[in-house]
Parts: structure tokens; C-alpha cells; sequence
């Protein structure tokens, strides 16, 4: 047997994310702890957010991530404004969220405008599933009255199927604010989006 100092490290792979947006700062982390000392999850975010929610993100294995959101919703129900898990989460989103996309050429742009950061993230992860896209950014709702919104882009034809397709899933829930297709940006359009 080898040594433990030369042993391989294992790491787990993450296959899902999951996001809890409360409306209670101290509630919030609360929460956080208590999902953390359930679940063996990665902790991307845990932080205030306009107008005074605080979100919750983690990552890990699909069983980890639906355990650690299922505590989470167990805390402080009453105070739960959106929470999501998406199994098989698109690994694009990772970056987005930390608007460390690298993208060579924009050409045409999808915007999505949603009330909540969840349904923002579910938006990017619907389209880029639905479509050849680049996800460049999945805001995060900092001084935007709690709004969120996920910005892509590709070939005009593969941005309006994913904007289609996002705005289909999360239409009935009264989580989107408004959307766009932007056919031919101009160029210092895209030099503020890269």
C-alpha cells in the first residue's frame, strides 16, 4: 500500500448544484450551516444579495446536493422565497457564475431577465442544454432590486431555440421578467459583455 502522502486524491465531481434564496439575512446562515453539516457539499456562495435575501449555493453529487437542499428547506420554510437542484448540471454554469467565460467570437446575444438568481441559473442550464451556446455571465442580483439575468451567445438560430426553450420552462412560474434576441451586437456592445 502506498503511503498516504502519495496516495491519489479523489474528487468528487460535480454533477449537480443546487441554490436556496432566502428573504432573511440571519436565517440565511442559519440555513448554511445546517446544509453543510448534512451534506457533504461544496459551498460556491453564501451571501447577501439585493434587496436583503441571501442566497446558498452548492455543489456536489446528485444525492449530496437534494439532501443538503431538502435540510435547507427544513430550517426556515417560511422565509424561502426559491430554491432549485439540477442534476447533470451543464458545466458551462460554473464559470457564468463567476463571469470567467472565455469566448473567442460573440455573435448573436440571448439575455434573460428573471426575478430570482434559482430561476436565472435553471434559464442558463435550459438553454445551453437546448442549443450549441456560450454562456458569458449568469449575474448574480447585486444592486439590480433582486433581479438576476444569464446572457449567451451563438448562431442567431441556436440563441432564439435556447431563449425558447428557457422561457417555456420557467413561463408558468411568474419568474421572468423579460428576454431578448440580439441579432448582430455592436461591437462596443460586446467589448462591455466580454
Amino acid at each position: 500500500m502506498l503511503p498516504e502522502a502519495t496516495l491519489p486524491r479523489v474528487t468528487t465531481i460535480k454533477r449537480a448544484i443546487g441554490l436556496i434564496e432566502l428573504r432573511s439575512i440571519a436565517r440565511g446562515m442559519l440555513t448554511t450551516d445546517a446544509m453543510l453539516k448534512a451534506s457533504e457539499v461544496e459551498l460556491l456562495r453564501a451571501h447577501v444579495v439585493c434587496p436583503g435575501k441571501y442566497i446558498i449555493l452548492v455543489a456536489g453529487t446528485i444525492s449530496q446536493v437534494n439532501s443538503a437542499i431538502d435540510t435547507g428547506k427544513q430550517v426556515a420554510p417560511e422565509v424561502v422565497v426559491d430554491h432549485f437542484v439540477l442534476p447533470n448540471v451543464h458545466p458551462s454554469i460554473f464559470p457564468a457564475l463567476t463571469a470567467t467565460t472565455e469566448v473567442d467570437v460573440v455573435k448573436a446575444v440571448g439575455v434573460i431577465e428573471t426575478f430570482t438568481l434559482a430561476a436565472s441559473i435553471v434559464a442558463a442550464d435550459t438553454a445551453v442544454k437546448a442549443a450549441p451556446l456560450k454562456l458569458l455571465e449568469i449575474r448574480l442580483p447585486f444592486a439590480m432590486g433582486g433581479k438576476a439575468f444569464t446572457v449567451f451567445t451563438g448562431e442567431l438560430s441556436a440563441v432564439r431555440s435556447g431563449v425558447d426553450a428557457a422561457v417555456s420552462i420557467l413561463k408558468d412560474e411568474g419568474v421572468i421578467d423579460s428576454f431578448a434576441v440580439i441579432p448582430s451586437p455592436h461591437k462596443d456592445l460586446i467589448a462591455k459583455l466580454l
